[in-house]
């Protein structure tokens, strides 16, 4: 610094704020040729998988139900995902995010499945089917919530006062709060899963700036590479009676023949409203879904603003954010017509596939919807590819969310980070997001119930679901703390870095909104966004 605190002209200079983000090839709006939007679409659809494969193994044989019971479970939830996102990315959000299952919705999911009320059930898939109708009529009734908050703009109205600040806890925990499902997973198979996870880090990293003309190759289409690659590995492992004599966790977690998915899965198999017969209504059980369902709609809306992120897109508008969590809750209600056992939400793991392939492109998503129906379907075909070890995909996970807590992360670029208070604001939320859903989850495990253990068990699970959510904790904290710690004081707007979201507040602030956010067929004559 010169005299003065002036500053020397040669002396290096920040780097300036984006509010796109740039280095993306394929915006929102835009698309690469055709046989790379469908690998972009397999790819997606294949990453989503994981989810899918993992709630249904943790879910079925709780409720009764085995390999068959699994394959028709996971076969309609990727019936009901390609619906709810060709929904999502046609009249929602209009953003490149895949809609599937969510974990958010296993707490209630378990307590129905473990309910007493079944108990006298002795034929076990009677048993199954008793309690999957059960929640479907806890989901049905469930998403509501998030229609009515969505579609009557009340999350509009939250969204406004949502600030830079306070979206880095809330997106950057979206995809840290995850990290259970990371390393320890990939450690049930650490012979296939830290190979998959240094070969995709690998490709999509240091590969590419050595292949200048075939750099998309692997920066895109990383995951199947590394995956076919891994996948074969595993095969011959598999073959050459590597697991054996192991424990029957270790072959449950290593083998590629032990899912029973392909042998279970029909051929061809329409999944349709009502399928297991009709849905039976709990109070309990519909307020503990309910909880669920206001989780998913945080966490969403993390991904959501994440996904605008690695979109290139700028800032969604409030109007736009409330208009996808009511659909998110229309995605709900086919879940609960349907079956399929859990609720939506927008997919972590595929929102951080964006940043892996720098590809934000609307398109590859729903052709990634088009896959999930057709092996819905063609459930022996969906099988084979639902079969992939779960070490495999938790490599994946290592470095998809790792995509979504950078972008959060991202955010920081708009605050003042030389103020305490924003200091604060940051280290507090992110503190509690973690600790506080780490003391719930750690009690539950070592008591097999949460720290609040009343007689009412809906109660308890609201509270277990609530705070055994990451981003929703700190995303609360910050929220509050953002829009009541000296809010009156002349630079609280500016270091919270409000003033950069402001032009985006209102959908015709800012003409670049129409071309992101505008919905399609001149739709937004009878539906308007303010």
């Amino acid at each position: 610094m010169a005299a003065g605190g002036t500053q020397k002209s040669d002396e290096f200079q920040p780097h300036p704020i984006k509010e796109q983000l740039p280095g993306i090839d394929f915006c929102v709006s835009s698309s690469p040729p055709w046989p790379e939007v469908i690998l972009l679409g397999f790819q997606h659809y294949f990453v989503m998988l994981g989810t899918t494969v993992a709630l249904s193994t943790i879910i079925v044989p709780l409720m009764g139900g085995g390999n068959v019971e699994k394959a028709e479970m996971i076969n309609t939830l990727l019936f009901v995902a390609g619906i709810n996102t060709l929904l999502q990315t046609w009249f929602g959000t209009r953003l490149p995010v895949v809609i599937g299952g969510s974990y958010a919705f296993i707490i209630p999911a378990i307590s129905v499945a473990l309910s007493r009320r079944f108990n006298f059930y002795i034929d076990p898939h009677q048993r199954f089917r008793e309690s999957m109708k059960a929640l479907q009529g806890a989901l049905i009734v469930a998403s509501f919530l998030p229609m009515i908050i969505g579609f009557l703009g009340l999350w509009r109205i939250v969204a406004r006062f949502l600030s830079p600040l306070s979206a880095v806890p809330l997106v950057t925990l979206t995809g840290l709060g995850l990290f259970a499902l990371g390393f320890p997973q990939l450690a049930n198979c650490v012979e296939i899963g830290l190979p998959e996870l240094v070969i995709v880090v690998l490709l999509s990293q240091y590969v590419p700036p050595l292949m200048k003309g075939k750099r998309a190759l692997f920066d895109r289409f990383a995951v199947i590479l590394s995956v076919a690659i891994v996948w074969v590995y595993a095969e011959i492992l598999t073959a050459a009676g590597a697991y054996k004599n192991k424990a029957p966790s270790t072959q449950f977690s290593c083998r590629t023949d032990r899912s029973g998915l392909i042998s279970a899965a029909s051929w061809i198999k329409f999944p349709y409203p009502f399928q297991w017969g009709r849905p039976s209504f709990d109070a309990g059980d519909i307020f503990s879904m309910m909880a669920s369902a206001f989780v998913a709609l945080i966490e969403s809306t993390g991904t959501f603003i994440a996904a605008a992120r690695y979109g290139s897109a700028t800032h969604i508008p409030p109007s736009v954010l409330s208009r996808g969590v009511g659909w998110l809750g229309v995605g709900t209600f086919l879940d609960g017509i349907f079956g399929t056992g859990v609720g939506s939400t927008a997919s972590f793991e595929n929102a951080g596939l964006l940043g892996l392939t720098r590809v934000g492109s609307r398109r590859a998503v729903q052709v990634s919807a088009g896959f999930m129906l057709f092996f819905s379907v063609l459930g022996k075909f969906g099988a084979v590819l639902a079969s992939v070890p779960l070490p495999l995909m938790a490599a994946l996970y290592c470095v998809l969310f790792a995509y979504i807590a950078s972008a959060g992360l991202g955010f920081l670029q708009f605050c003042n980070l030389n103020s305490f208070r924003s200091k604060f604001v940051l280290g507090f939320s992110l503190f509690l997001g973690l600790s506080v859903p780490q003391y719930f989850n750690e009690y539950l495990f070592i008591s097999g119930h949460g720290p609040v253990h009343t007689k009412a068990r809906w109660f308890n699970n609201i509270v277990q679901v609530i705070f055994s959510s990451p981003a929703t904790v700190a995303a609360v904290v910050a929220f509050f703390l953002d829009i009541t710690l000296m809010r009156n004081h002349s630079a609280t707007r500016r270091d919270s870095g409000r003033h950069w979201w402001g032009k985006f507040y209102s959908f015709n602030l800012d003409t670049r909104s129409e071309e992101f956010y505008s919905l399609p067929w001149n739709l937004n004559r009878f539906f308007p966004s303010f």
